[in-house]
Parts: structure tokens; sequence; C-alpha cells
């Protein structure tokens, strides 16, 4: 077996092992919240977003991809096919052993600030520190601060609004019932949005924005109607809490579309150094952008659905048990905050995580019945892993890169 083909067999194995770990870790973005308010089982959450994230990271999912994620690092670097291979597998492996320590210990972190991290190791060993985009660094450390603020105050407004439309009404659930299709169209839209801003495929669509706001807007209104029809054919006086109900339906079908977005969106933090390194042993050389043929968006894919099936509960069981407790009004509020933080702070041009976000509003919902319901000691330790994350695979990559540089 010569060395091409050890090296392209290399790469599809630190490639899938990094897919699996985004699976096993990111799955808490989507359904943690679900399965804390007991809108579905860890089973289902499993089988559900297993599912959604193949056919988006196949069908959703970009077919081209950056060389350097997010820019953090000069393309310069490029300039030696040998040099940019050691660094694509060091900046795989890197990300993923700390994605696959931090969901080991049961703790959400960003698997894009990962790989970050880890193409940053990989640009100090090959350039120097010149390389590095420090403003764009800059903006991943403002992240941290952006994406929960922004979620938690979302979720928190969210759920006082629930509160003081529905819950603290003389008869919540004919309240519920009156105003459910406006909280259907309100997450509807957001969801439409998100999906036309957000995913490689509503990307390629490439409608202006005004074209975007009318068409969600009517889909919403359309959706949020004919949940005003599905609602008059329910019996919700066979379930023990009506309004609960509801909104475990409603939570059921955000959580899915997040799931969806998750597949199409995170698969290149896996696929995209892979793909480099697929492109760098066929041709020789790679360019600042690369195409990403659809058997290996469908490999990523796959390598996340393993995650999620084999160690997904571990995270899911931190962001939807040990931060505070949630019900399905409370869940909806979550998944709403999260959609609503990237799909307003990405358009706004700011920095921000999905992880972050979703954990931000799973901290505002806390909030929202007072200071004792949230356990403060969970989140200190969370943060404490997301400002780890990007020097810890940095170092990481640097010391793989050193290792690899011997060998190859």
């Amino acid at each position: 077996m010569d060395q091409a083909t050890i090296i392209l067999i290399t790469g599809y194995v630190f490639g899938f092992y990094m897919a699996w770990n985004i699976g096993a870790n990111d799955v808490a973005n989507s359904m943690a919240s679900a399965v804390g308010a007991k809108a579905i089982t860890i089973r289902q959450a499993v089988f559900i977003a297993g599912i959604l994230n193949i056919v988006g990271a196949t069908f959703i999912g970009s077919h081209v991809t950056d060389t350097i994620r997010k820019g953090i690092v000069a393309t310069d670097i490029l300039n030696d096919p040998h040099m940019a291979l050691i660094g694509a597998l060091s900046a795989l492996l890197a990300a993923a052993l700390w994605v696959s320590f931090a969901t080991w210990k049961s703790l959400p972190v960003s698997t894009t600030h990962s790989i970050v991290g880890a193409m940053i190791g990989y640009g100090v060993m090959a350039g120097g520190l010149g390389v590095i985009n420090w403003p764009k660094l800059g903006a991943v450390v403002a992240s941290w601060i952006i994406s929960p603020v922004f979620s938690l105050v979302i979720g928190l407004l969210m759920f006082k609004v629930i509160m003081k439309l529905i819950l603290n009404r003389p008869d919540p659930l004919a309240s519920a019932v009156g105003l459910a299709p406006v909280f259907v169209a309100a997450a509807c839209f957001v969801v439409i949005l998100s999906f036309l801003f957000k995913t490689p495929l509503g990307k390629t669509l490439h409608l202006a924005t005004w074209t975007s706001l009318l068409a969600g807007g009517v889909l919403a209104a359309l959706l949020g109607v004919a949940s005003r029809l599905l609602l008059g054919r329910w019996d919700l006086s066979r379930h023990r809490n009506g309004v609960e109900e509801i909104f475990r339906r409603i939570q059921i079908g955000t959580s899915c579309y997040v799931a969806l977005a998750q597949g199409a969106n995170d698969v290149a933090n896996a696929i995209g150094p892979l793909a480099v390194i697929y492109f760098l042993v066929k041709t020789g050389s790679v360019g600042q952008k690369v195409p990403v043929p659809i058997f290996l968006l469908g490999f990523g894919g796959i390598g996340i659905a393993a995650g999620i099936a084999m160690a997904g509960y571990r995270v899911m069981d931190t962001v939807g048990h040990r931060i505070t407790t949630l019900t399905n009004t409370r869940g909806f509020c979550v998944d709403f905050a999260a959609a609503t933080t990237v799909l307003a702070a990405s358009k706004m041009g700011l920095p921000v995580s999905t992880t972050h976000a979703a954990v931000g509003g799973v901290l505002g919902v806390g909030l929202s019945r007072g200071i004792e319901a949230v356990n403060f000691g969970i989140i200190l330790k969370i943060m404490v892993y997301w400002v780890l994350t990007v020097p810890a695979a940095a170092l990481t990559s640097m010391v793989i890169f050193k290792i690899l540089a011997s060998f190859l």
C-alpha cells in the first residue's frame, strides 16, 4: 500500500471520528430541551436526530467548503501541499480529541470553535503567529458572550410572555388554544428564515432579504392557520396538562429543524478538512475553495448519526436536566431563543455559536423562575470548557503536527 493511500485512509478515519464527535456533542443543541421536557424520549431523539442529520448533511450541506475554516488562518500556508496535508490531518484529529474529551465529561462545547482552534495550531506551526487573523479570533472570543446572552434574554422574555398570556390566565388551556397559532407562526417564521439564511442550500438559492422576509411571513401565517385547524381535531382533554401537550408538539417541530440544520452546517467541520486531504492526495494541489463530493457529505452525515446513537445521551442529559428543570413550554422557549439568536446575530454580522445559544436559552428559562432554579455549578464548568476549547485544540494540533511531520 503506497503512502498516498495510507494518508487518504487516515483522513477518512480522522474525518469520521470528528463527525462522530460532532454528533455526540452537538445533538444537545437540537434535542436536549425536548428530552429534558419529556416531549420525546432519548431513544426517539437519537433516531430522529440521526436521520435528520444524515439528510441535512447529504442534501443541504455545502458542496463547496472553505479550505481554512472561518478565515482564521492566512491561506498562504496552503502553498506547500505537503504542509497543508499534515495540517489538515492535525486539525481534524486535534479538534476531534478535544470534543471527545468534552463529551466524555458530558459538557457541551462548540465543534466549530474546536476546528478553528486546531487550524490556529496548524497555522502557527506552518507559518508562525503572523498567519493568524487576530480580529477573526477576537470574534470567536466575543461569541462566548454574545451567543448565550442574546439567547438568555430571548428565552427569558418569551417564557415571561407565555406565563402572562397563558399560564397565569384563569383558563390556561383556552388561552393556549387561542394563542398557539401565533406561537406556531412565530416559530415557523424563524425556522424558514434560518433555513434561507443559514443553511448552504438556502444560501445557494440566494434570495434577497426582503423576498425571504415576505416568503417567510406568508408561509408562517399559512402554517399558523393550519395549526389552528389541527388543534380543533386534537382531544386535549385526554392529557393531564393540555397546555404542555400543545407546546410539546410545537417543540418537536422546532427541535427537528435544528437537527436538520445541524447536519447541513456542522458537517463542514469534519468534511472540510477531509475534502482538503482528498483533493491533495488526488490532485496534488488545493485552492481556497474545495469542491465536496456528495459521498463525502453522506459519509460525514453517517458519522454524525453514529455519534448521536452511541454517545449523544451524555451531553443531552447535562443540557436537558442538569442546568434547570424543563417543561414543554420552557423547552419551546429554549428552541425559539437559540434559533432566533443564531439567525439575528448572524444577519447582524455578529459571531454566534449554536451550542452557546442553546445553553443560554436553558439558562434564561431557568432564571425566569429565580436564581435558585439554576445549577450555576454546572454553568461555570460549561463556561470553563468554552474558554478552553480554542487553546486546547490549538496546542493539541501543534503537538500532532510535530509528530506527523516527523513521519510524513
